[in-house]
């Protein structure tokens, strides 16, 4: 018997902090309109990701995917990192 799979959400974003062994925070930044206004205001999601392979540093770009809660705060796994942040 095969069961249907729901469709999870994958989101890209930027590693803000490294918080310790396989773990990450990702922001996703995103516009909203003011609903009286009109005026476009920037938010900023932040996500606890598990990252298994400590593939991920602070700034890389990375596409995260939902999953089961693996801790209070992280329900979201890391895909793959896109783009490595450059160091000076």
């Amino acid at each position: 018997m095969e069961q249907q799979r729901k469709n999870k959400k994958t989101v890209r974003g930027v590693v803000v902090s490294k918080s310790g062994d396989k773990s990450i925070r990702v922001a996703i930044d995103y516009k909203i309109k003011h609903p009286v206004y009109g005026k476009y205001i920037n938010r900023r999601t932040k996500f606890g990701v598990h990252d298994a392979d400590n593939l991920a540093g602070v700034g890389d770009k990375v596409d995260v995917i939902e999953c089961r809660p693996i801790s209070k705060t992280i329900s979201y796994r890391l895909v793959k990192v896109i783009e490595k942040a450059v160091i000076k």
